[in-house]
């Protein structure tokens, strides 16, 4: 009896080792190398438990179930520790979002409260609102015209004051015009609405790259509180919506490549074509968003490269992701951006100021051109009455007036020059080289102009003929002059041109519109030629004419665009209206030669790109006189000069974090890895503000302060992410119950600074009247630091 009792005792002793040594197993937190007494007691023998021979097998068996339990409360205080670990993170994520939701709120009310006061203030034409507000009014009315900019901020201008119940009916003459009664504030508050979205974009851009809702904070407060940004979001320009559409893109990006991870989802799609549609907007409201296209470019082509390294990746993904991003950051904004010039030619489908900029055959498709559904003579006769244009993109129709060339400038002879506009002092008479017109000439048969006649063009509005000799043309002295001369249509054997039919034989017959030609001088052999040259003042600004030693210059080709000779038949010609391709390429080489040819207007004041990071000079809006209501743009120079400087010691700081990288020195890995979030996001922004401002160096065209400010909100953006990480780094230096108060009273310190200035600075965005700066009565006494400053 005593066997069995000690027997059944044993077993269920060795039961219950079974159940704890499951438990044990089952936690997880068994000792990797140390067994425990009663592991040591116990063997597998054929997947059952057996005691292992011991002299003192009670008390080792006692010392294992003690240790078992011990672990087994182990067990519990780990599970408690983790289920308290991961509440506490939930409780900071809360937290987290709590306050980033908050400073997002805030940002946002800041950026309206900032954009929308005073925004009907003043109730006059501000700068560059003489030419966007006309332009959106060519749109409402339909009328064509000339820009050198692509078309889609125009268009949304435009839109915007036909929703708000403007009819297109007022001029927009020139700065300092009243408003009126015209409603006007539809258009500002359109471009009001779309200026104060930069600053959330930045502010989310930001927080993508760094995840810190400090650097987010500052970043979009440096916005906020800069004036030069605040004055721009203000009026009817395209500033406003060129910016929003560059940080939207840069954020889209951005996002995209958060999403790294999870290729080929719904969300990567999404942002990615976003992205897209971005990038094709801001190249649609002007040609400096190529900048913005660059930027992402080079992302993208560093992605794939990262992609290309990934040995797990087979080639068919590889592929997928490369014509993935082809398709989006490539074909999409190329449809896009072509399918709002479709909508920009079928808006502006009448006759405008613009007509004379491009070719005969493109204008034959605006309604109320001369050349609509013309009905002229197609073939051109002696006696014909024509104007003649210039082939070249943006090339004028060959002109005169009475004015003549100035003292000093070859021969005081009559101008000729090139105009893009539709003018009578266009038209000349052909003529006979060696007859001039006559009523006798009706009693014969009417006679062609061919291929190698000699021939003389009179200016119907002053009977002078075109002429040319052996003196410089007043710009490009290589060239000879060409001028009018003589009376009543009587002139020289200067006046005497050899017509030359591009591809003609002889026999062939000068085409209106169809047919290329050469006016080769008969005596000296040049060519008239005509270019974007402009003549100055006294040549009313128009377009130089020549005549060209060198026959073979593409500028010395011409066509005849308008035709009048009662005597013949006329012929329609809708034949020659244009491809929608041939009108979308012909448009671009017009606006990009006039792009290049811009010149300042009298009195205006330009800047030099270096000028602009540090504040140089900024740009009258409005008002010049201490009675005059006056609007200055001028970057917040605390803003500014705090950009710059911070730029410069990202740099410094870049070279001494990759220094000791090379180095191999240790970091701890929470600041290893806020360094390289750091230091990767500063990259990009530096890259985003290089590419958004070195190109002006390049370029040859007038430049102006206001072309600086995308590049500014990469710095700013940069500006941000540094002093967030300056201020994150400060336990280097203090102990560590001071960080806190030390990264708070930072920030408190630079939001203090920032916003102070604005206060001070705001007159320049808002408006001032009374004594200028030099006063000390002025609310701006003792702010004009730079001699430069015009307030």
């Amino acid at each position: 009896m005593n066997s069995d009792r000690s027997s059944q005792q044993l077993q269920k002793r060795r039961e219950d080792d079974g159940t704890k040594s499951k438990f044990t197993n089952w936690t997880k937190v068994k000792p990797k190398t140390k067994k425990s007494p009663a592991k040591e007691l116990l063997t597998t023998n054929g997947g059952k438990e057996s005691i292992a021979p011991s002299k003192n097998r009670t008390g080792l068996d006692k010392r294992a179930l003690s240790h078992d339990s011990a672990i087994n409360d182990d067990c519990d205080t780990h599970v408690n520790q983790s289920e308290s670990m991961v509440m506490e993170r939930e409780r900071i994520h809360v937290q987290s979002n709590m306050t980033n939701t908050f400073a997002f709120a805030m940002v946002c009310l800041l950026t309206f409260v900032t954009r929308f006061h005073k925004l009907d203030e003043p109730d006059h034409i501000c700068w560059d609102e003489t030419h966007f507000g006309k332009m959106g009014s060519y749109y409402i009315n339909r009328t064509f015209f000339f820009d050198v900019h692509p078309p889609l901020g125009k268009m949304l201008i435009g839109l915007s004051g036909k929703l708000s119940g403007y009819d297109g009916s007022f001029a927009f003459d020139k700065p300092g015009d009243k408003y009126g009664d015209t409603q006007y504030m539809g258009m500002r508050v359109f471009c009001c609405l779309v200026g104060s979205s930069i600053v959330p974009f930045a502010y989310l851009s930001v927080m993508e790259l760094v995840h810190s809702v400090p650097a987010a904070f500052i970043a979009a407060m440096l916005i906020v509180f800069d004036t030069g940004c605040l004055t721009l979001s203000q009026y009817i320009l395209l500033d406003p919506i060129l910016m929003c559409f560059i940080i939207g893109a840069f954020y889209c990006q951005v996002k995209f490549q958060s999403l790294s991870d999870q290729p080929f989802q719904q969300a990567w799609w999404f942002w990615m074509t976003a992205t897209g549609i971005f990038l094709a907007c801001a190249f649609s409201v002007k040609f400096v968003g190529l900048f913005i296209i660059l930027l992402v470019g080079l992302l993208t082509a560093w992605d794939l490269w990262r992609l290309l390294g990934d040995l797990t990746l087979s080639k068919i993904i590889l592929a997928k992701h490369l014509m993935a991003r082809v398709a989006c950051l490539i074909l999409l904004p190329a449809v896009v951006y072509i399918g709002f010039f479709a909508i920009h030619f079928k808006v502006l489908n009448h006759s405008g100021s613009g007509d004379g900029f491009y070719s005969s055959s493109f204008q034959s498709q605006l309604i109320g051109n001369s050349l609509y559904k013309a009905s002229m003579p197609e073939d051109v006769a002696y006696g014909s009455v024509i104007t003649l244009k210039n082939t070249r993109a943006g090339g004028g129709l060959l002109h005169s007036h009475w004015h003549l060339y100035p003292e000093g400038l070859g021969a005081q002879q009559q101008q000729i020059t090139a105009y893009t506009h539709k003018d009578d002092n266009n038209k000349w008479l052909v003529k006979r080289f060696d007859h001039n017109p006559d009523d006798e000439d009706f009693k014969h048969p009417v006679e062609f102009v061919h291929h190698g006649d000699l021939i003389r063009l009179e200016h119907v509005a002053t009977q002078r003929n075109l002429h040319s000799h052996m003196e410089p043309a007043p710009m490009s002295i290589r060239h000879q002059q060409v001028t009018c001369y003589g009376e009543n249509g009587t002139g020289d054997v200067n006046d005497i041109w050899q017509v030359e039919i591009i591809g003609g034989n002889t026999g062939s017959v000068v085409k209106t519109v169809k047919t290329k030609l050469k006016l080769i001088h008969y005596l000296t052999g040049c060519a008239l030629h005509s270019h974007s040259k402009t003549l100055p003042k006294w040549g009313w600004e128009q377009l130089e004419v020549t005549c060209n030693p060198y026959k073979r210059d593409k500028n010395t080709l011409w066509n005849v665009e308008d035709h009048i000779n009662t005597r013949l038949p006329n012929s329609s010609f809708e034949l020659f209206k244009p491809s929608f391709v041939e009108t979308l390429l012909e448009s671009h080489a017009v606006m990009l030669q006039g792009n290049s040819g811009l010149k300042p207007k009298e009195g205006e004041v330009t800047s030099r790109p270096w000028q602009w990071p540090i504040n140089y000079r900024g740009q009258r809006f409005s008002g010049v006189n201490e009675t005059d209501f006056r609007v200055y743009l001028l970057g917040n120079p605390v803003i500014w000069w705090g950009n710059l400087t911070v730029l410069a010691l990202f740099c410094v700081l870049l070279c001494l974090w990759a220094l000791w990288e090379q180095r191999g020195c240790v970091t701890q890995p929470h600041n290893k890895e806020r360094n390289q979030r750091m230091f990767g996001a500063g990259a990009i922004l530096v890259l985003g503000w290089a590419l958004h401002y070195l190109p002006f160096y390049l370029m040859g065209r007038v430049l102006y302060f206001h072309h600086y400010f995308p590049a500014m909100l990469f710095n700013s953006m940069l500006s941000g992410i540094v002093l967030d990480f300056l201020l994150q780094s400060a336990n280097i230096f203090i102990s560590h119950r001071m960080i806190q108060l030390c990264h708070h009273g930072g920030f408190v310190f630079i939001m203090g600074i920032i916003s102070y200035s604005f206060y001070r600075y705001s007159p320049l965005s808002y408006g001032m009247t009374g004594p200028n700066a030099n006063n000390s009565t002025s609310v701006m006494s003792g702010l004009k630091w730079m001699d430069s400053w015009e307030f």
